[in-house]
C-alpha cells in the first residue's frame, strides 16, 4: 500500500480545471502532474452543471502518484441559485432576499444526499432551511 503523503481540499468550477491558479500554485509546490489532474478531474465533472463550484478532495502518494473524490457542490451556493440571487444577506435576521420553497430544498437535498450527514431526508431538508436562513433567504412550505 503506498504512503499517503497529505491532503489538497480546492473548489473548482465543474469541469473548469486548469494549470492557473487556484489549481496550479497548490498541486505544484507537491511535484504533481497538472495536466493529469485537470484532464481527469474535467473528464469525472463534465455530467456536472458546467462552471458550479465543486469540491474536491486529492490524496497525494510519495510516489507523486494521486487519487482524488468529487464531492457536491456547496448548498449555500445551490441555494442562492435556487432563490435566483447573486449572494446572501449580510444582516439575514432583519433583511431577506430572496425565496426558496420546500420542494425545491428537496431537489437539493437530493443532490448533496452523498455529502450530508443527515438521517432521513426531512433532516437534511432541516439543515439546508437553516443554511437558507442564515444566507437572508426565506423559507416558505
Amino acid at each position: 500500500m503506498k504512503e499517503i503523503q497529505g491532503y489538497i481540499k480546492l473548489q473548482i468550477p465543474a469541469g473548469g480545471a486548469s494549470p492557473s491558479p487556484p489549481v496550479g500554485p497548490a498541486l505544484g509546490q507537491h511535484g504533481l502532474n497538472l495536466m493529469d489532474f485537470c484532464n481527469a478531474f474535467n473528464a469525472r465533472t463534465i455530467e456536472m452543471e458546467k462552471g458550479l463550484p465543486v469540491s474536491v478532495v486529492i490524496s497525494i502518494f510519495e510516489d507523486k502518484s494521486f487519487t482524488f473524490i468529487v464531492k457536491t457542490t456547496p448548498a449555500s451556493i445551490l441555494i442562492k441559485k435556487a432563490a435566483g440571487v447573486s449572494k446572501g444577506s449580510g444582516t439575514p435576521n432583519s433583511e431577506k432576499v430572496g425565496k426558496v420553497t420546500r420542494a425545491q430544498l428537496e431537489e437539493i437535498a437530493k443532490i448533496k444526499d452523498p455529502d450530508l450527514t443527515a438521517s432521513d431526508m426531512d433532516a437534511a431538508i432541516r439543515t439546508l432551511e437553516g443554511s437558507a436562513r442564515s444566507s437572508g433567504i426565506e423559507v416558505e412550505g
